[in-house]
């Protein structure tokens, strides 16, 4: 029996397909040059920044190790549906406590030696070592499972997130934020491919809301689904674009009748 889930190109720009590098660069390279793992921070706060705009948009554009997963880890992956527990919420709060534990110790000790010639080599090596984990642990999940397991449960995954709720809490996503919409949910064919695609195994098709678009946390905004759908009618758009497009749609309906 052939697997419901499809290995579908997901490269659709360059940073997609070359953004593997980094973590390479960071990961490896970071174990003779540790100040490498410094440019982590600036990653971090680019997560963070564009999360509070777009939610978990960085996941599926930027991501360096998203990058990973979906260009270098996909081609021999089992690509198997991805366990529950790995999406429960007890995975993924307990994972994040557990995580920021861990690296908050590691923090704590690199800052005790603030001021030293060693300071900066031995706080980059916090994130080399980091980065080395999420390789290692991501990229043989990403084999035997589903090149996105890690994202399901990935701690700057959480962290988008609760930056994505202050961004809805101040208004500011509703006009920023870019999701998955259907021009006109009666031309869909319900046929899951847009499910059967999806890098986190989402399912658009059953949930669209009222404003056709598809409004679930977790979805990374790659474009897959996009890119995919037979009768191409889905597209990333703002609330404000997919209203426009739902009433241009209403005018159409009325004039052809």
């Amino acid at each position: 029996m052939s697997n419901y889930y499809i290995k579908t190109n997901r490269t659709f720009t360059n940073i997609r397909r070359y953004g593997w590098l980094f973590t390479i660069l960071v990961a490896i390279g970071g174990l003779w040059a540790p100040k490498l793992g410094l440019l982590v921070i600036l990653i971090m706060l680019s997560l963070m920044i564009t999360s509070f705009f777009t939610g978990r948009y960085w996941c599926g554009n930027f991501c360096p190790h998203g990058s990973l997963f979906d260009k270098v880890t996909m081609p021999i992956s089992l690509n198997k549906k991805i366990p529950e527990f790995f999406k429960s919420k007890y995975m993924i709060i307990g994972f994040f406590i557990f995580f920021m534990f861990s690296f908050s110790i590691r923090i704590v000790n690199a800052l005790k030696l603030w001021g030293s010639h060693d300071f900066l080599d031995k706080l980059g090596f916090v994130f080399v070592t980091t980065y080395l984990m999420v390789l290692i642990t991501g990229g043989l999940v990403a084999v035997f499972i589903n090149p996105r397991t890690w994202c399901q449960f990935c701690p700057m995954g959480t962290i988008q997130k609760f930056t994505h709720k202050l961004g809805k809490i101040s208004g500011i996503t509703e006009k920023t934020e870019k999701k998955v919409t259907i021009d006109d949910k009666t031309k869909c064919l319900a046929c899951g491919k847009c499910s059967r695609v999806c890098p986190f195994q989402l399912t658009p098709y059953l949930q669209f809301g009222e404003d056709n678009q598809f409004h679930d946390v977790n979805c990374i905004k790659c474009g897959t689904c996009v890119e995919n759908c037979p009768v191409n009618v889905l597209s990333l758009k703002t609330k404000e674009e997919a209203l426009y497009l739902s009433k241009d749609g209403d005018n159409k309906y009325q004039i052809e009748i």
